[in-house]
């Protein structure tokens, strides 16, 4: 990818950092109904049902993260700033929830109105290649294919883009999350959209709330 590489640090000393800090975040969960006939979704590796083995790759990942980040691109006036929630939970079953919720902040910090949204679903396989399904409230349906490239990094990239008649015109995307600051969750964006070739579109940087 062009944009800056989130990646850095040792994994090792990530993964123990982040366990120092769950301590202040370990008994925390997702809001959940009690009434379920089936395994509800967990946050916390310590609540509900076991992590499936498929999704070790993806351990560092199950949880709630909050923070800040940035948008820009060509065609707009920005950058802006925005806050967002990240959400990757599971039910015991081969792949992980996902879901992400963001607003648009002025320069000093203050909500203005909710923005972008997207969820959908992390789905590892047995020769280390995540298919990732994500599903944008603009009208945009995306299919990822990446592979682990740390224990503390994944990237992944657009094999399909489709969109309705109202979305805007997007044919390609490259994502880059990791680990940072021993246990922080970063991530980079480039976009190809509007005729423009592939380029940085947003990055952001969160810490863990849940789990």
């Amino acid at each position: 990818m062009t944009a800056n590489d989130p990646v850095s640090g040792s994994g090792d000393a990530a993964i123990n950092a982040a366990e120092k800090r769950a301590e202040q975040t370990r008994h925390r969960n997702l809001p959940q109904f009690d009434d379920l006939p089936i395994p509800a979704d967990t946050s916390n590796l310590r609540e509900g049902p076991n992590l499936h083995d498929a999704c070790l790759a993806l351990l560092p990942l199950v949880g709630v993260w909050r923070g800040e980040g940035e948008v820009v691109y060509p065609t707009i006036e920005g950058p802006f700033k925005f806050g967002q929630q990240v959400t990757f939970a599971h039910d015991g079953r081969p792949f992980l929830f996902y879901e992400a919720r963001s607003w648009l902040l002025d320069e000093e910090g203050n909500v203005i109105r909710p923005a972008a949204r997207e969820t959908g679903f992390w789905r590892p396989q047995a020769d280390d290649t995540i298919e990732v399904l994500l599903t944008h409230s603009s009208g945009i349906l995306e299919l990822y294919y990446g592979t682990p490239r740390t224990q503390t990094s994944w990237e992944i990239g657009t094999d399909l883009v489709s969109r309705t008649a109202s979305a805007k015109d997007v044919t390609a995307a490259k994502r880059l999350y990791g680990l940072v600051n021993n246990g922080d969750l970063a991530y980079v964006e480039e976009r190809a959209m509007v005729g423009r070739p592939m380029q940085p579109h947003t990055s952001a940087y969160l810490q863990r709330i849940v789990g």
